[in-house]
């Protein structure tokens, strides 16, 4: 039988990208899994897919509890849905702050606090959330986003003290610059597409991109049953580039 047999999985943008691989594992690995994204078009086949914007908190409420409804539970939750933002610290104004960190972090907050009671209930509840190689590293260009998922981190750590005693483990995966369909808009935006990819491959010590494949085999490990006890860790999954001078 699969580690996840007979468990329930909800991520959240979970239509493309990291979201939509971490989805088809877990469901490969015989979890049953929901998805929930602002499109449902692209979502991997066999899971369940619900439209809905996690700034809502009435809207991930009802379809939470759809889930669990549906499943009859709910043993995992990864919090994946997030947006990027480019600029120094003067770049953005206080509406793009506020909606990057509404999303990034006010999002894994709401997610999780509508489905604690069903985690509570479960023998192999697990939470991973999605932060990111910026929150160990200096990048230049991405200071919004990068004082997200600095708060990712932090939240990551305090969720798993107080849940622990629910016997609810909570870590996070944090990739390094990642060939997702976000980096990709980033590279056609950029003056010249070709030299901004090689710049994003050469800062990673393996010199190429984490694929979205690989991020989604970290989730899985760290939500599986048998790393039950793993907890308060944050994985990088970044190439070396937080950790590696070559």
């Amino acid at each position: 039988m699969s580690e996840f047999s007979g468990l329930a999985a909800l991520v959240t943008g979970g239509c493309s990208g990291i979201g939509a691989a971490t989805a088809a594992l877990l469901r490969d690995k015989g979890a049953q899994v929901a998805v929930l994204d602002l499109r449902v078009e692209g979502a991997p086949t066999g899971v369940t897919a619900l439209r809905c914007d996690i700034t809502d908190r009435g809207a991930v409420d009802t379809a939470v509890a759809q889930v669990a409804g549906r499943f009859g539970g709910l043993d995992v939750l990864v919090n994946n849905a997030g947006i990027g933002a480019v600029g120094a610290v003067d770049a953005n104004d206080d509406t793009q702050w506020a909606r990057v960190l509404d999303v990034n972090v006010t999002g894994i907050a709401r997610t999780t606090t509508a489905a604690l009671s069903h985690l509570r209930r479960s023998s192999h509840a697990a939470v991973v959330n999605l932060c990111s190689a910026v929150a160990f590293v200096g990048v230049r260009q991405r200071a919004l986003y990068s004082a997200s998922k600095g708060a990712v981190h932090a939240l990551t750590l305090a969720m798993a003290a107080d849940h622990a005693a629910d016997g609810i483990r909570v870590n996070a995966v944090a990739p390094g610059t990642a060939d997702t369909p976000w980096v990709g808009r980033l590279l056609d935006d950029a003056e010249d597409p070709a030299a901004a990819a090689e710049a994003l491959r050469a800062r990673q010590p393996l010199g190429r991109l984490v694929t979205a494949e690989e991020v989604a085999h970290a989730i899985v490990s760290l939500a599986s049953p048998r790393a039950g006890a793993t907890t308060g860790t944050v994985l990088r999954v970044d190439g070396g580039m937080t950790s590696l001078r070559l």
